[in-house]
């Protein structure tokens, strides 16, 4: 964490009034329009100062999705900024391996999430010098060390939740009413691509949702974490 370490024991208001104070023109927060991410949004609108708001489009995400992305603009005034994939990447990746390659093995799968989500990911955060996001330590084995403010990829990336409990995400969410996506009444915990996400069990990992063919990878995309699982740090 270096340089940003006295930011570990900030709350998250206060990360996100450094950030717009720090990087006036240069900050966005990136949300699939899960409940962190909302939480996040909720959050930055109550401080007063601009901030943007983006998100990625597949091609593969579910409807109420597209929902949320109104509904945040009705609720915060926000104009959601939609990134898509390279077009020609997209056609040649569906042409030669099929729409369906995730199925096939894990590789497969890393490779349709390379093009869909972490190229067009990297290309929109040239436009930035900090970004946020909504990882929390408590989702995964793999995000248990992630800062909230550290370097990844030579930009600022924050993490605003990363030691709220799911308790205290819920909790905020009922005190402030925040918009929710409809999916989370259908069992979701996590929501991603419509074809690699699915409502899960009570009791189970949030992250077991996700790519539920794959028993024995990791249950990252590769936008915040390398193929090993590694995090992606400067």
């Amino acid at each position: 964490m270096g340089e940003y370490a006295k930011l570990e024991v900030a709350s998250a208001s206060q990360i996100l009034a450094w950030a717009t104070a720090t990087f006036p023109n240069s900050f966005a927060i990136a949300t699939s329009f899960q409940k962190e991410g909302m939480i996040i949004v909720d959050l930055a609108s109550r401080l007063g100062q601009p901030f943007r708001v983006f998100t990625l489009d597949t091609g593969r995400i579910p409807e109420d999705t597209y929902r949320m992305m109104d509904r945040v603009r009705e609720r915060y005034g926000v104009c959601v900024e939609v990134v898509f994939p390279d077009a020609r990447e997209v056609e040649q990746l569906v042409s030669i391996r099929g729409p369906n390659l995730f199925y096939e093995n894990v590789d497969s799968r890393r490779l349709c999430c390379e093009v869909r989500k972490t190229r067009p990911l990297e290309r929109k955060l040239r436009e930035f010098g900090a970004w946020a996001t909504g990882l929390r330590r408590e989702q995964s084995d793999t995000r248990r060390s992630i800062g909230k403010v550290e370097k990844v990829d030579g930009r600022v990336r924050l993490c605003p939740l990363a030691d709220w409990t799911a308790a205290e995400v819920d909790r905020y969410i009922f005190e402030h009413n925040v918009p929710v996506h409809p999916l989370y009444r259908r069992g979701y915990a996590s929501i991603g691509c419509a074809p690699c996400t699915r409502a899960i069990q009570p009791g189970a990992s949030e992250r077991s949702g996700r790519w539920w063919w794959e028993d024995d990878s990791r249950k990252e995309c590769g936008i915040h974490f390398s193929p090993d699982g590694v995090v992606r740090r400067a």
